[in-house]
C-alpha cells in the first residue's frame, strides 16, 4: 500500500514538473510552410553569394595592395637615365594598379604633361572600377536581407492569425507559439545575413580606399618626377 502511494506521488510530481522544450532551428524551418522555407532558402543563397564576393574581392584587393618599397626608386632611376623600356618592363613584372598607372604615364612621356596626367587619371578610373567590381552587391544584400526576413515574419503572422480565425474561438497555444517561432526565425536569418553583408562591405570599402590613396600618391610622385629639371 505504501509503495502504491509513493508511486502515485512520484507520478504526480513528474506531471507537475514542467518539461523543458528545446528549440530546433531545422524543425522550425521545416514547420514554417512553403513560404517560410523559400525565404530561408533565398537568404541562404544571398549569404553564400555575399561570402563568395567578399573573399574573392578580399584576395584581389590584397594582391593589388602588396607593397614594393623599391619600385618607385627604380622607376625614378630608369626614367632619369632615359631607360623607359626598362621602366615599362619593371611595371609589367610588378602587375599592380600602381604599376599599371605608372606604365601608362611612362608610355606617354614626350607628350605634354597635361596629356600624361589625363592618361593616368583615365587609367586610374579603370583600376578603381576593377577594384570595386561586385562590391555594390554586398551593399544591396545588406539592405535587402533584413527586409526579406521581415517579409517572412509578416507572412508567418498572417498564417498564425488565419489559423486562430479558423479555430472557432478555441486558441491552441502550441499552434500559435509554433507560428510565432517560425515567423521570428526568418527575421533572425534576415538580420544575420544583413549584418554579415554590411560588415564585409565596409571592410572591402576601407581596403579599397587604401589602394586608391596609394595610387593617387604614386601618380603625384611620378608627375613630380617629370616636372623635375633634367
Amino acid at each position: 500500500m505504501i509503495t502504491d502511494f509513493v508511486q502515485q506521488d512520484a507520478e504526480v510530481l513528474e506531471e507537475a514538473i514542467p518539461q523543458e522544450k528545446t528549440l530546433s532551428i531545422v524543425q522550425l524551418i521545416m514547420d514554417g510552410g512553403v513560404g517560410g522555407q523559400l525565404i530561408i532558402l533565398l537568404l541562404t543563397i544571398l549569404l553564400a553569394v555575399g561570402l563568395y564576393i567578399y573573399f574573392e574581392r578580399f584576395f584581389a584587393i590584397k594582391a593589388a595592395s602588396k607593397p614594393n618599397r623599391n619600385f618607385m626608386n627604380s622607376i625614378k632611376e630608369n626614367v632619369s637615365e632615359g631607360k623607359l623600356d626598362a621602366a615599362k618592363m619593371m611595371c609589367s613584372q610588378v602587375n599592380t594598379p600602381v604599376a599599371r598607372l605608372i606604365e601608362k604615364g611612362i608610355s606617354r612621356i614626350g607628350k605634354p604633361l597635361e596629356d600624361i596626367n589625363t592618361a593616368i587619371e583615365n587609367a586610374g578610373k579603370l583600376e578603381i572600377y576593377k577594384l570595386e567590381r561586385n562590391v555594390s552587391i554586398l551593399a544591396t544584400i545588406a539592405g535587402a536581407a533584413p527586409m526579406i526576413g521581415f517579409l517572412g515574419t509578416v507572412i508567418g503572422m498572417i498564417v498564425a492569425i488565419h489559423e486562430i480565425a479558423n479555430s472557432g474561438g478555441q486558441i491552441d497555444i502550441k499552434m500559435l507559439s509554433d507560428g510565432l517561432y517560425t515567423a521570428m526565425t526568418t527575421t533572425v536569418a534576415g538580420l544575420i545575413v544583413g549584418i554579415v553583408a554590411y560588415i564585409t562591405y565596409n571592410h572591402l570599402v576601407n581596403k579599397t580606399n587604401k589602394v586608391i590613396y596609394e595610387m593617387e600618391a604614386k601618380a603625384v610622385e611620378f608627375l613630380d618626377l617629370l616636372n623635375e629639371p633634367l
